[in-house]
């Protein structure tokens, strides 16, 4: 079977999710196109053979928040050449693979493909929860306008699938229309993950993943609470501050730093959060202001009793939160997950569907191809 397998390209999450799945899509004989844009291209195009580079909508953060005006200006100014360069792969290196069906990591560019060919389509993201989902009230308290707008935004972007596949820790219920073509299983977890699960244990140090490098707040915030050892990602550099130990990202070094942490503060991003609820790890999250996706996640982690969530990083409350660690483990330890197997059977399942609508595409285009 022939699969285009479209993934968005803001942040890396996406794509390391979307890796797993065509792993083991390839695994079973299928021929995947990968069709990608940002910088999860060169992550996706040193493990495949086939991928496209498409160009997608990027995200301004400033101190830990999205610049809604400067992100809109942004794409806005974008969107010609965006379009120009998207309509080209489309001709060059896309039409010619004639798909089966498609897949689409919350991206577009396959979407509209598969509709403009009629093709089957899966959805498999985080983000369908919002709008699919009966969210408890906590989760949209104070926050009704970004819950509502992220909703719309939902909603609209990848509209009529043929199945929602939605990836989460927590499993509120689906709404009553949505339920027939909508399944929550557990996060998708890549391989570097499921290794480290033996290997996991609570260290001596707390893991501290940091979104955006404009937030200067964190390192002061972190050096006021003296008793605890840091060791922080995603500020780009190697160095030493005070009792921080900031790291420049190597996969082995951060999974290996993850598995041996006691706890794990990070903004409201679904993959690290998904590992470290794998992982059993207590989790303190900040997440990024204006983003409604990262407040639900992080409010959830919270009424779940996984951590706490935090509009900002604050040393006294982080210190609270340190000092309670083991009740928040004990919580988490709770979860269960088989890997990604209840996912690996959601999507065969789907795609043996597809697979059969596809061959009867495929009957009834020879038949009107034959001479009356």
């Amino acid at each position: 079977m022939r699969i285009l397998y479209g993934v968005v390209g803001e942040g890396m999450g996406h794509a390391t999710r979307s890796k797993v799945v065509c792993e083991h899509l390839v695994a079973r004989g299928h021929r995947v196109k990968i069709v990608v844009s940002g910088r999860a291209y060169d992550l996706l195009a040193k493990a495949f053979d086939d991928v496209v580079e498409i160009r997608g909508l990027t995200i301004r953060y400033v101190d830990n928040r999205m610049d809604r005006d400067g992100t809109f200006a942004r794409n806005v100014l974008a969107a010609p050449s965006m379009l120009a360069a998207n309509v080209g792969a489309y001709f060059d290196r896309v039409a010619s693979f004639r798909p089966d069906a498609v897949i689409s990591d919350f991206d577009s560019f396959a979407y509209f493909f598969a509709k403009r060919h009629r093709l089957p389509i899966m959805s498999i993201d985080n983000q369908q929860i919002v709008s699919r989902a009966k969210l408890g009230k906590f989760a949209k308290h104070g926050v009704k306008v970004d819950y509502q707008m992220t909703k719309a935004f939902v909603r609209a972007k990848l509209p009529a699938c043929d199945h929602y596949v939605i990836t989460s820790f927590f499993f509120p219920t689906i709404r009553k229309r949505y339920a027939k073509d909508t399944t929550l299983v557990p996060p998708i977890l890549r391989r570097a993950i499921l290794d480290a699960k033996k290997r996991s244990h609570p260290g001596e140090h707390v893991l501290v993943y940091q979104t955006s490098t404009s937030d200067t707040r964190l390192i002061d915030e972190l050096n006021a609470i003296s008793e605890d050892r840091f060791v922080v990602y995603g500020l780009r550099k190697n160095a030493r501050r005070g009792n921080c130990t900031l790291k420049d990202f190597n996969e082995a070094g951060f999974v290996d730093d993850l598995a041996t942490a006691r706890a794990v503060v990070t903004n409201g991003g679904f993959t690290l959060i998904g590992e470290a609820v794998f992982l059993g790890k207590p989790i303190f999250s900040i997440p990024v202001g204006n983003q409604y996706e990262q407040i639900l996640t992080a409010r959830y982690l919270e009424e779940l009793g996984y951590g706490l969530a935090a509009e900002r990083v604050d040393a006294d409350l982080l210190r609270l939160f340190l000092r309670e660690t083991p009740k928040y483990a004990h919580r988490v330890a709770k979860h269960r997950q088989d890997g990604n197997q209840e996912l690996y059977d959601v999507v065969d399942r789907l795609r043996e569907r597809f697979s059969r609508k596809a061959a009867k595409r495929a009957k009834h285009a020879a038949l009107a191809d034959e001479p009356v």
